[in-house]
């Protein structure tokens, strides 16, 4: 599992408006997924400002791939302010770029999701992009641990988010989940099976989501990819433009004060 130089050392998402700028091509795609909205953990604030930003044109793309688990759980009374107001900005950007919902094991039926955004659902998709042929899926169809024992899952998870809680800096819930072998085993099936599937598809590329854990394994035929999350920090997503796919954070590069002047739903974020 080898995180890209771009995870690494991704600079400020406000860079974006300079390439815009010096006439970058239009992403073909950005890949966000596991946001889990209604969860104490999802990272609303910096996320309304990260669709805020492709909305001005700041980071532009010509697609949106939600790459499952946007919900937490199909409880809207969970949803938060700073929740609905992703959704809301969802359903702005739905009218102007071409937006994709890949389920995942959170977020319940899809006719719900997509009669709620009034955007396309699916169980997965491909996408041509320069000399790549990417597969887009969740991930959990191939995770037999959360079917097996989903009591263990459930305590699992609880203590990963009390974790999360107790410590913002997330680093105690990161090592924890680094340091657990039955997730790692769970990483490992998931990419292994994903590759596997890819093959059978004639794709070169597969992008994941699932397991929170951001993955850039270019080392083999079938590049394997993990787009992470939205419920740790640094957050993370996927660019890709002209075939090339690769793995950039975010969180830790969006100043606080920054995060206090996005503005209403609907307005264009303060860059100055």
């Amino acid at each position: 599992m080898i995180l890209s130089e771009s995870a690494q050392t991704a600079g400020s998402p406000f860079d974006f408006q300079a390439r815009t700028l010096q006439g970058i091509a239009v992403y073909d795609a950005v890949v966000i997924s596991d946001i889990h909205l209604g969860s104490d953990n999802c990272q609303a604030k910096y996320l309304v400002h990260f669709l805020e930003s492709i909305r001005d044109g700041i980071m532009p793309t010509k697609r949106l791939i939600l790459n499952g688990d946007v919900f937490d759980s199909i409880d809207f009374r969970r949803l938060k302010k700073q929740h609905w107001r992703i959704l809301s900005t969802l359903r702005k950007l739905s009218d102007e770029i071409e937006i994709t919902w890949i389920n995942g094991n959170h977020d319940g039926p899809a006719e719900i999701v997509s009669h709620l955004l009034g955007v396309t659902c699916s169980d997965e998709i491909i996408v041509e992009s320069g000399d790549s042929k990417i597969l887009f899926l969740h991930g959990h169809r191939f995770d037999e641990f959360i079917s097996r024992y989903p009591v263990l899952t459930w305590f699992a998870d609880r203590i990963y988010h009390y974790l999360q809680k107790i410590d913002k800096t997330h680093y105690f819930a990161k090592l924890a989940k680094r340091n657990s072998k039955i997730f790692l085993r769970c990483a490992q099936k998931i990419e292994t099976d994903s590759i596997r599937y890819a093959a059978k598809k004639a794709c070169n590329v597969v992008c994941c989501g699932h397991t929170h854990l951001p993955v850039a394994n270019t080392r083999g035929a079938i590049n394997y990819y993990n787009s992470g999350c939205w419920t740790e920090k640094p957050c993370h997503y996927l660019t890709v433009l002209d075939g090339i796919i690769e793995l950039q954070s975010y969180t830790e590069a969006v100043p606080e004060e920054v995060l206090e002047r996005v503005g209403p739903v609907g307005a264009v974020p303060s860059v100055a």
